[in-house]
């Protein structure tokens, strides 16, 4: 699930605009600079293409407030749509507002409209568009959307919308056991346009993530939301080792399995966290911080330690609720971001409390050996060379977790 990002964004609106009425741009959630957290608004230089800075570059779609997600399901004259194109929409929702409504503590109100609830067939042959794990936008992309404008925008206004969703007949392609084919093209300027827009945001989902296991009904619907998490300005975090440097402990890292929530760092990124609950650790010396669910609105979520202007460690309580369902060991996490590392090059690292122990989980589709890597209390995490020591020190009866920081 790879994402290709360009730089503009779509508008906002509800069903057909009426009237006299004007879009308005979907920039990204503003930070602001404060003094406190300006060390940890960590920077990546420009040739990164989709990077884990703060604040979110504007050439993402807003994350925060009403954004409406055009869905579409389409099929092939070599691969038919099977069955009701609305059972295809319903596999994903209303699943993936709900995810996103949960995750952001009610800050992002998704909202899927399908105004074509039937397939909608496309001129070409699957085989046509030479669709494959990797493809550029052009030509097979580009040729792709036009197609989808052309057969949709008799009814369709897309000045009304943030995103496009394309749910893809799962007869089209291989199976996703063999090749995973979804893709986001996200802040495209020069992708087709539709009633005077560039349809610049895009999510292609194909197949169907099942394992065979019987968690399709529960998890089937996750790859949306990952792709969708490109179209905010998320970076994918699993690597070319699978989900070795993150684990199931971010959507962007692995989404098939068991349920996982964002980082608290991408909460932070997508606005959905405000400046008390982050706490920056930028002068030497010893604090102690109280650090509440991340699972939870509200209290105090973040404890982030800046290295230098690009990387820090970040320190999160993760437990069993909410998104974070399926947590085998609630406890601290603590991974760090570095913001000049590329999507899909292993942009975050979580460090393993438990190295070599297999983990704690035997949920399929799970990298089971960062399952049980939180720190409980009376466990350090410790960077000799750079001074710094993270111990948990208690949990209360509550649940919140007091975390003493040390950095020379």
């Amino acid at each position: 699930m790879t994402a290709l990002t360009f730089a503009v964004s779509t508008s906002v609106g509800t069903g057909r605009l009426p009237p006299g009425a004007t879009t308005s741009g979907a920039g990204p959630i503003s930070l602001t600079h404060t003094s406190p957290h300006g060390p940890c608004m960590i920077q990546a230089a420009r040739e990164i293409q989709m990077s884990e800075g703060i604040p979110t570059s504007d050439i993402y779609t807003r994350s925060t407030g009403t954004v409406r997600a055009l869905t579409l399901m389409i099929d092939f004259s070599d691969a038919p749509g099977e069955g009701k194109a609305l059972d295809r929409f319903r596999e994903f929702f209303p699943q993936t507002r709900q995810w996103f409504r949960t995750s952001s503590y009610g800050r992002l109100d998704y909202r899927a409209e399908t105004p074509i609830p039937a397939w909608l067939r496309m001129p070409k042959s699957f085989r046509e568009y030479g669709i494959e794990r990797g493809a550029p936008f052009d030509p097979g992309y580009r040729t792709l959307v036009q197609d989808i404008v052309a057969a949709a925008d008799s009814e369709v206004d897309f000045r009304a919308y943030d995103i496009l969703n394309v749910l893809v007949t799962p007869n089209a392609g291989p199976s996703a056991l063999d090749t995973v084919l979804s893709v986001t093209f996200a802040g495209n300027p020069e992708a087709p346009s539709a009633d005077g827009i560039p349809v610049a945001n895009a999510s292609f989902v194909y197949s169907r993530q099942d394992d065979g296991s019987g968690s399709y009904d529960r998890t089937g619907y996750r790859v949306l939301p990952h792709e969708n998490g490109h179209v905010f300005g998320l970076p994918d975090l699993y690597t070319a080792d699978g989900g070795g440097a993150v684990g199931h402990w971010d959507i962007m890292s692995e989404d098939w399995g068991a349920n996982n929530d964002f980082l608290g760092w991408h909460k932070w990124k997508l606005g959905w966290l405000d400046a008390e609950q982050v706490h920056c650790v930028s002068a030497p010396g010893t604090a102690e911080y109280t650090l509440s669910p991340l699972a939870h609105a509200g209290g105090s979520k973040l404890v982030i330690i800046p290295l230098d202007s690009r990387t820090g460690y970040v320190a999160e309580l993760r437990t069993r609720a909410g998104n974070d369902e399926t947590v085998c060991r609630p406890g601290v996490l603590i991974y760090k971001v570095d913001a000049d590392v590329d999507t899909g090059m292993g942009p975050v690292r979580v460090h393993d409390a438990r190295r070599d122990s297999g983990g704690c989980t035997r949920s399929p589709n799970v990298h089971a050996e960062l399952s049980d890597a939180p720190f409980r209390p009376g466990e350090t995490f410790r960077d000799t060379r750079r001074g710094i020591v993270i111990k948990v020190v208690e949990a209360d009866p509550a649940g919140n977790h007091r975390v003493r920081v040390r950095r020379g």
